[in-house]
Formats: C-alpha cells, structure tokens, sequence
C-alpha cells in the first residue's frame, strides 16, 4: 500500500472510534466508576507520552538536558508554581544544561 492509502486508512479508522462514542449510553458516560477510569487513563498516558519524550532520540535512549527540564519542570509542580513558572523552570533549566554541555 502507499503512504496516501495509509493516511486514509488511519483517517477512517480514526473517524470510526470517534463516532463509536457517540453510540455509547450517556448513562455509563457520567457515572462515577467511568470519570475515575477515564481520569486515569489521561494521566496514565500523558505522563508516559512526557517520559518517552524526555528520554528518546529516535530508537534509543539519550540522556540529556531535557532530562534535567523535566525535573525542573517536577520540582516547579512540587513548590506549586503556577503554569507559566513550571514551563519557563523547564526552558531555564535545559538551557543552562546545554549550555554547560
């Protein structure tokens, strides 16, 4: 298959799961047992998408400056910054470990 039949295959495969929720009772949608999945599953999948990115470089692992601004970025949630102190601690803290590197 080509590259284009691909990308149409994964467009139609994607349109199809979206519309398959809109089949899914509402009532299963807002009871209790559902939020607290689908709130796991978010931040199950964020935080291994933010690891993999800190830590890949193609097919290997690399360790390197946005390692370090990654724990900035974890020490800033810790003491509670707010948004824009936990991303401008992540930037600062991979500039300086590449600057020193």
């Amino acid at each position: 298959m080509s590259l284009w039949s691909w990308v149409l295959l994964a467009s139609a495969v994607a349109w199809a799961v979206k519309f398959c929720g809109y089949l899914v009772p509402v009532r299963w949608m807002e009871s209790a047992r559902m939020t607290r999945v689908a709130g796991a599953l978010t931040i199950g999948l964020l935080a291994s998408l933010t690891a993999m990115n800190a830590v890949s470089a193609g097919q290997g692992v690399v360790l390197d400056a946005r390692l370090g601004a990654l724990a900035a970025a974890a020490l800033a949630l810790l003491l509670r910054l707010p948004f824009l102190g936990v991303v401008l601690a992540g930037a600062l803290a991979a500039a300086v470990l590449r600057l020193l590197a």
